[in-house]
């Protein structure tokens, strides 16, 4: 009895897993093929792309290394006695992967020499998230810096400061990265009082990733009957629940504030401006 109820577990755990990925995955086509669809970036912040990159760079790093990294597992295991084996799973690496390359094509669209789309002379990269680029890629070279420097065998020793740690890291970029992204495209659609150029339907999909994501998660630790899985897995716990939180607010944007919200693009000359040359766009 308890091997099936363990054999019925594992396999929901990866149903859940892989639905969620799917989700997760399937969001990143609707803003692109908008974008395409409309010749047009306008309405989607450009912070959104730009700092979006580096954080599934980092989630893709972080993933890798827990389920591919022998002295990142070994230290986990080490950390984390009653469960040994992280919580991560291939789906995660699969869905990080995917998520830089179609990021990265979001952002591309902002360059007019590749694609030809209009851009709004408003849509340039900010100072706040241009800082925060740098400082997560400075704030990990501290890291290595630190486990360099206070490991007596180089970062191997599991219980002082380890490589393990500049992975948690890289997922902590990752995570101040997830709610920091949406901010500026949920100020731009206050702004705008609308959400045209945004899709809906990539939040619709996000959302329902979330909410997968976060019952894995739950199966998961439950079943290993130790909650360190949260703490374990920190990143996964709250990039799920920080991303349930946003997309209910871009929801509500939709449907409930700016439902009736007219196109408020037409006649505006600074949101359709003349295509631009690459170079004039602020780029990180």
């Amino acid at each position: 009895m308890v091997s099936q109820l363990e054999a019925f577990v594992r396999a929901l755990s990866r149903l859940l897993g892989w639905i969620y990925t799917f989700c997760w995955s399937a969001s990143f086509y609707p803003q692109p093929i908008d974008n395409y669809r409309r010749k047009a970036t306008t309405g989607l912040a450009i912070d959104f792309p730009t700092i979006n990159v580096l954080g599934f760079v980092c989630y893709t790093v972080y993933t890798g290394a827990f389920l591919y990294s022998p002295v990142v597992r070994r230290q986990y295991a080490a950390r984390h006695p009653l469960s040994e084996e992280p919580t991560v799973r291939f789906n995660d690496f699969a869905f990080a992967l995917h998520a830089v390359i179609l990021s990265f094509l979001v952002y591309t669209q902002f360059w007019p020499s590749i694609w030809g789309f209009k851009i709004s002379r408003f849509q340039r990269v900010s100072k706040p998230i241009a800082g925060l680029f740098w400082g997560s890629l400075a704030a990990v070279a501290v890291v290595v810096c630190i486990v360099l420097a206070k490991s007596s065998d180089g970062g191997y020793e599991p219980l002082t400061w380890a490589w393990i740690d500049v992975i948690y890291a890289l997922s902590y970029v990752k995570l101040v990265i997830t709610v920091v992204k949406y901010v500026p495209q949920a100020w731009v659609n206050y702004k705008r009082k609308s959400t045209r150029g945004w899709s809906i339907v990539q939040i619709l999909l996000d959302l329902t990733g979330g909410v997968l994501s976060l019952v894995q998660l739950v199966l998961d630790s439950a079943f290993q009957n130790d909650w360190g899985g949260f703490t374990g897995n920190p990143i996964k716990f709250l990039l799920s629940n920080v991303t349930i939180f946003f997309d209910l607010v871009f929801v509500i944007q939709h449907y409930i504030l700016y439902r009736d919200a007219e196109d408020s693009d037409k006649g505006n000359p600074d949101v359709y401006s003349p295509l631009l040359r690459s170079n004039d766009v602020a780029n990180v």
